[in-house]
């Protein structure tokens, strides 16, 4: 496949030229979608600005009010208003009214082209470019901590609500999932994701590949400051169906974790198994395990669709390291 990056005055040039010999027969040969009116260079230019690249993010919201801090909104993006935006970029080229006359031909086989060429700026690797007429594009913009505390958030959006979707990711050419046209980092805090259809169900979640020590806010009190650790068998990593132990903090410095104070109410706990079921002790890598969090996932969704999951559980880790002890295990295996 042909990749080459242009500039807005160099794409405009471009299609000035090729506007004036444009003709509705093939002027271009593409591996993926066959014989094309419009070269493959001015189709991606055209594709990445109908995707909004280089629009200014005032087109996008109005009034930073729109977006407040810690906050998402999701939206439909109008066709009518990005078509007019391809038209208008094409006009560039046209110089008399014989100019727009031959343009009028070619206009809406050209912009058929560019529907196409939509799923193609963004390619998940290793799958086949998907084809067919393009449809509603939605999205959401994100501003928050967690953009620019985790560049590298995973988004996936699905048209369906999956019955286990921790048991494996299906890939975007599945029907199932719709596949990501846009995402990308406008600011250190803001997020735009764009997609091919209308989602029922949005997963944000933190980079897999990524674990941390850390303890959880009490799920009945969202916005409280304290803090509480679930326990684990550290015989068997498993999680305990056990009240989990409140964190301590030091007097003298605010946020910082007391801990041998929280070594001690780990230990007391008899059926974390920790220090060699003594009780009274915990090693450090029964103390790492009992502290290790995974990534976690916020689903955004129909709360009708899980009416026997409370709100506070949304926000949840996603990985179990019972499920990780799994993998590890068939990855070193003979």
């Amino acid at each position: 496949m042909r990749v080459q990056a242009m500039t807005g005055a160099e794409a405009i040039g471009t299609i000035r030229e090729a506007v004036i010999d444009m003709e509705p027969t093939p002027a271009d040969t593409d591996d993926d979608f066959g014989d094309r009116v419009v070269p493959f260079e001015i189709r991606q230019w055209m594709a990445r600005l109908r995707l909004l690249e280089a629009v200014p993010f005032a087109y996008l919201a109005a009034d930073s009010e729109l977006l407040p801090r810690e906050s998402i909104r999701f939206f439909y993006l109008d066709r009518a208003w990005t078509d007019a935006l391809i038209q208008g970029a094409m006009s560039v080229g046209t110089v008399n009214s014989s100019d727009r006359a031959e343009l009028a031909k070619v206009y809406e086989q050209a912009r058929d082209e560019v529907d196409e060429e939509e799923r193609r700026v963004r390619l998940a690797g290793g799958e086949d470019v998907q084809q067919g007429p393009a449809g509603t594009v939605t999205g959401f913009l994100l501003r928050s901590r967690a953009v620019s505390g985790w560049p590298g958030l995973h988004v996936r959006a699905y048209s369906v609500e999956l019955e286990k979707p921790d048991d494996e990711i299906i890939p975007e050419s599945d029907p199932r999932r719709l596949k990501v046209l846009r995402m990308e980092r406008l600011a250190p805090a803001v997020l735009l994701v764009l997609f091919d259809g209308v989602p029922a169900v949005v997963h944000v979640e933190e980079p897999r590949q990524g674990i941390q020590f850390g303890a959880l806010r009490p799920e009945a009190e969202p916005l409280s400051t304290t803090r509480e650790l679930p326990l684990r068998d550290a015989s068997t990593g498993a999680d305990l169906a056990v009240p989990p132990v409140s964190v301590p903090f030091r007097r003298d410095s605010a946020g910082v974790i007391h801990m041998r104070k929280l070594r001690d109410r780990i230990a007391a706990v008899p059926a974390t198994k920790v220090g060699g079921n003594t009780g009274m002790s915990v090693d450090a890598n029964e103390f790492a395990l009992e502290m290790l969090r995974f990534p976690f996932r916020q689903v955004f969704g129909d709360p009708a669709n899980e009416p026997s999951q409370p709100l506070g559980d949304v926000f949840r880790p996603k990985v179990s390291f019972a499920l990780l002890e799994q993998r590890f295990r068939t990855v070193i295996s003979p």
